[in-house]
């Protein structure tokens, strides 16, 4: 049974009646899940197929789940909570609803800048910087700095402040420049913005294409989504926009991930440990590069994908994800007295 998209409260009613017959320990695993990817289908199925266990499945918010992991309390039928972006795992740990991750596994195969005591990442994705390849160079834009600068003024496109990718890399600029430094930044890329932030990343690389801005800030699969498209408005979008990965002769470009913890109080802790670190095998890492264009967490995972390999090697900021957690807030902070929203 594969609980998908139900009215959120019926779903977990459910959910937490199934918990009760004692069956359901023997053989099956509950999973809440805030990744919405189509592609992660088979993912599960993979899970099954190998270890027999049938996987239930809850995809909500991440706010939403939270909120229903709470309520729930020591009675959560929950196993495994994954999401997406280092800010809401943090977040979630913050809340304390996981459960100390003892994995030998883990700690062999996912690098150590890409896990905690508590939960692990399982895929990769940067974030780029995007341009009008008419109006503007790479030279132009090739930090996060560069994005301040008075010279890009009216010409900067970007999605909410408060959204979690743009609050990671604020959280690691604050690690890297410090707050002050960051907010600087932050007050100057609000003076460049060519209209309000809105929509998403794939809408800010559109933005780009159209000329309604300059350059944007997006999410590395986003780009490689339009890259693999066959649709001719995709392919028109790519021909018009360049990409850079920023702060290649500084700390390197930003990177965010997918990630996952075993909850608190796992009715099935022995299959939420098996699944975890079936995420770390060579095939599940795989699905996440050929299903939503992501890099593998473990760096032996070789794949092929057409737009990773055109996208090029580059290289990344080894800050840990887990220190992001410290100043994910102080980066809301910044973004809101600097008009950032």
């Amino acid at each position: 049974m594969t609980i998908k998209k139900l009215a959120i409260g019926l779903a977990f009613a459910s959910l937490s009646g199934l918990c009760a017959n004692t069956a359901l320990a023997q053989g099956e695993l509950n999973i809440y899940s805030a990744r919405h990817y189509q592609t992660d289908e088979a993912l599960y199925a993979g899970f099954t197929t190998m270890t027999g266990i049938k996987i239930n499945r809850i995809e909500a918010k991440e706010d939403e789940l939270l909120e229903r992991i709470r309520n729930e309390g020591a009675n959560s039928p929950g196993d495994v909570l994954i999401t997406v972006d280092a800010s809401r795992l943090a977040k979630a740990d913050e809340q304390g609803v996981f459960a100390p991750l003892n994995s030998a596994l883990l700690n062999e195969r996912i690098p150590a800048n890409l896990r905690t005591d508590t939960w692990a990442a399982f895929s990769t994705r940067a974030r780029v910087i995007v341009y009008n390849k008419e109006t503007l160079s790479a030279d132009q834009v090739a930090t996060y700095a560069s994005l301040a600068d008075p010279s890009l003024k009216g010409k900067v496109c970007t999605r909410s402040g408060s959204h979690p990718y743009n609050l990671s890399l604020g959280a690691a600029m604050i690690k890297h420049l410090g707050a002050e430094q960051t907010e600087t930044w932050a007050r100057s890329l609000v003076a460049n913005f060519a209209r309000a932030p809105k929509g998403g990343d794939t809408d800010q690389i559109r933005a780009v294409a159209a000329g309604e801005c300059g350059v944007a800030i997006a999410n590395s699969y986003y780009f490689a989504r339009l890259m693999n498209s066959t649709r001719p408005e995709d392919i028109k979008v790519i021909e018009s926009v360049g990409f850079v990965w920023p702060d290649q002769k500084g700390n390197g470009t930003h990177i965010n991930v997918s990630g996952a913890g075993l909850l608190k109080h796992a009715p099935n802790k022995e299959a939420g440990i098996k699944f975890l670190e079936y995420l770390a095998s060579d095939d599940a890492q795989r699905y996440f590069a050929d299903g939503n264009n992501e890099w593998p967490a473990v760096a032996s995972v070789k794949v092929s994908n057409p737009a990773l390999e055109k996208l090029g090697p580059f290289k990344a900021d080894p800050l840990p994800v887990g220190d992001l957690a410290a100043t994910v807030a102080e980066a809301q902070r910044i973004f809101d007295r600097a008009g950032f929203r």
